[in-house]
């Protein structure tokens, strides 16, 4: 490693860059590190060049197109020694090849946020920056906090590192890098604050391991003591192990192996090297490990441990705790036992803070002790909680078990009911569209909802009988099944590309609609600015496509715009959305979401994004009506946003299977035995014969 102490992977002084610094965490976590410490220079990302990231009450950060421009731009005084590397797994490779090409002798350190690199490229970007002569952390690090210089890297210590990270004693390595934050969050109610908080990532391979950071510990003049956080997978731990008894390491660690419950139940923790290989990997081998190397049982926070000169020259390695609970008291019997001072009061005790309490009858039974008040909920934490009680849009209805019981169904021995609905009386009504929504919304629709819902259900019948869901079901009858077989064939044809783009329409529109104040979507004066929605969706689109296409990746395209068949004219139109609009203007009836899909294909058209005018198709205009009718139970919380998103598919599938239904029928009477097979003489083979 070039680092001779910790201080040199991070102090203040330091210029950092972030790759991919558009992207939704690395422009939040840039927001935070630049108004906690201000040391990031600028970033980089395809196709946003020369736009900023914002900081609340502070410069913004520029941004600019790739690396090359970045060094190319900022003055020499303003290049970046650091950088941290947001980028996807697919692309960490080249975004550190051209840093090493672009920043040799003036990038120091790299922090690699990135989860799941493959393993041969993490080799060969550790191949890369030793020959650039640049450190890396990571791959899978959250990044690094110094806490005496206030300046940090990455994600450690949240949105306000200030709260939990007081400059102190210790340094803590760790597996994950959300342990950083706890574990100095429990040293605080020590007294001990930290000197480095480190995330080594938990990724295959560790490009700087446990043992490179300890030894970079070893001469940093504030770290008096380590806090270790180590998880299953890996033998990083037994050569830190064998480094500390070689080198008579000076410093105490206190170390927590977490994942022995979990590898009871054969189950394994979530970071991708953490998978037990071999005798020295498992949670049992480390913890075994550690406390050979220590001398001493784990701590025990029942024994009364008394200061003698052996006690006193175990911990001098230091000692193993079994839960984080113990941290706080294993550091004060290290502290108390080698002379290490605390670095303040204790900032809080450690004691149930527990979020929400519920106790009912049990409160009047249970002595005073026990009885819990609610506490405070953290940050971001609180913020999420409160807008569970505000949200706009869709209910979050709490689960139990539904193995014998129903809303949608009841039956009392002499009644059959629907939602409280008596089956007979919905069959005098003599209404089934109206009885179909009532047993999948849980309340009756508006009569001209129901009609658009018949007329959907109508157009999806059938689109003839070469689409994959007709395929489906004419293959099943040719193979002698049964009809309610054939209907499952077609139903299992249905997907995300045949019959499914009705959901992804509705969740396209709730991310546009959910939050901007719209009351009805039936009513013509709903007082939106309509066009300045759609044509903020196609410069969003806009600018998304043209950055993929740069990069030469896949991108999301607007659901149910174009059709395979109706696309061959100026303007197009799919003649079964067609009848559901007209129905809607003979009606007198308006439909916000329909009316934005129209207004979109044109836009597009306008902008040259499209050649011409694309169809809007019937998937969108099930969407459309589906989502009308459910936007008031949405609203009033009555109705997940999962269930509103299904019932447009619903719609689509149970069209289709009935539809279906009608090609069994006509298959069965008219096709020939076998007649969907390919004759052999037909197939080609594209593997030559191995015999």
């Amino acid at each position: 490693m070039k680092a001779r102490t910790l201080s040199d992977l991070l102090k203040a002084g330091d210029r950092v860059a972030v790759s991919n610094i558009t992207g939704r965490e690395a422009a939040e976590v840039t927001a935070a590190s630049q108004t906690f410490c201000g040391n990031i220079v600028g970033g980089w990302a395809l196709g946003k060049g020369g736009t900023n990231i914002d900081v609340p009450g502070g410069a913004p950060v520029p941004v600019f197109s790739t690396v090359r421009e970045l060094f190319a731009k900022l003055p020499p005084e303003k290049h970046p020694n650091k950088i941290v590397v947001y980028s996807p797994p697919s692309a960490v490779y080249g975004e550190v090849k051209g840093i090493s090409q672009h920043g040799a002798g003036r990038v120091q350190t790299l922090f690699i946020i990135t989860e799941h690199v493959s393993v041969e490229v993490t080799a060969k970007v550790a191949h890369l920056c030793r020959q650039a002569e640049i450190d890396v952390l990571g791959c899978n690090t959250l990044g690094m906090i110094n806490t005496h210089d206030a300046v940090r890297v990455g994600a450690v210590g949240g949105s306000s590192p200030g709260e939990t990270f007081r400059p102190g004693s210790v340094a803590i390595i760790s597996n994950s890098g959300n342990m950083v934050n706890t574990m100095a969050s429990y040293l605080l109610s020590a007294g001990m604050g930290n000197s480095f908080g480190i995330s080594t990532g938990k990724d295959v391979l560790i490009l700087t391991p446990l043992k490179d950071l300890l030894e970079l510990a070893r001469s940093d003049e504030h770290t008096k003591l380590i806090v270790i956080y180590v998880e299953p997978g890996g033998l990083y731990e037994a050569e830190a192990v064998r480094q500390l008894a070689d080198t008579a390491y000076p410093k105490p660690i206190v170390a927590y192996v977490t994942g022995q419950i979990l590898s009871k139940h054969d189950l394994s923790l979530g970071h991708a090297g953490a998978v037990v290989e071999g005798d020295l990997t498992s949670a049992e081998a480390k913890a075994k490990l550690l406390d050979d190397y220590f001398g001493i049982g784990p701590f025990d926070a029942s024994a009364d441990y008394a200061k003698t000169p052996d006690l006193v020259e175990h911990l001098r390695r230091g000692i193993r705790i079994q839960t984080l609970h113990d941290l706080p008291a294993a550091t004060q019997l290290v502290s108390s036992a080698l002379g290490i001072e605390r670095n303040f009061q204790p900032a809080k005790p450690l004691r149930p803070n527990p979020w929400f309490v519920d106790l009912k009858g049990l409160a009047k039974r249970l002595p005073a002790g026990l009885i819990l008040h609610q506490g405070t909920i953290p940050e971001p934490y609180a913020s999420q909680v409160k807008a569970l009680g505000t949200e706009t849009t869709g209910a979050h209805f709490s689960t139990r078990s539904m193995r014998n019981a129903s809303h949608a169904s009841s039956n009392d021995g002499r009644t059959t009911r629907i939602y409280g609905h008596s089956i007979e009386e919905e069959m005098r009504k003599g209404e089934f569209v109206g009885s179909l929504l009532l047993a999948w919304m849980g309340e009756r629709p508006q009569a001209f909802e129901a009609e658009l819902v018949e007329k959907c259900l109508i157009a999806s019948l059938s689109n003839g009988p070469g689409t994959i869901s007709a395929q489906g079901a004419k293959l099943s009858t040719s193979a002698g099944n049964a009809p309610n077989t054939a209907m499952i064939a077609a139903l299992a044809c249905i997907g995300d590309v045949h019959g499914g783009n009705g959901r992804q329409a509705v969740e396209y529109l709730l991310r546009i609609f959910r939050n901007i104040g719209l009351a009805d979507p039936y009513d013509a004066g709903h007082g939106l600015d309509l066009q300045g929605i759609v044509n903020a969706e196609v410069e969003r689109f806009s600018r998304m496509r043209s950055a993929a296409k740069e990069a030469g990746a896949e991108y999301d395209r607007i659901p149910c715009l174009g059709h395979p068949v109706f696309n061959d004219k100026p303007v197009n139109v799919d003649p079964r959305e067609q009848v559901i609009t007209d129905s809607l203007k003979q009606e007198g009836f308006y439909n916000i979401f329909l009316e934005f899909y129209h207004m979109l294909a044109r836009r597009l058209k306008e902008v040259g994004i499209a050649k011409n005018v694309w169809a809007v198709n019937l998937d969108a205009a099930i969407a459309s009506v589906t989502l009308g009718m459910c936007w008031k139970p949405l609203k009033d919380k009555r109705m997940t946003v999962r269930r509103a998103c299904d019932l447009a598919f619903l719609v689509f599938a149970l069209g289709r299977a009935a539809g279906s239904a009608g090609e069994f029928l006509d298959h069965q009477d008219f096709g020939s035995p076998m007649d969907m097979r390919i004759h052999v003489t037909e197939c080609t083979a594209l593997t030559k014969p191995k015999d």
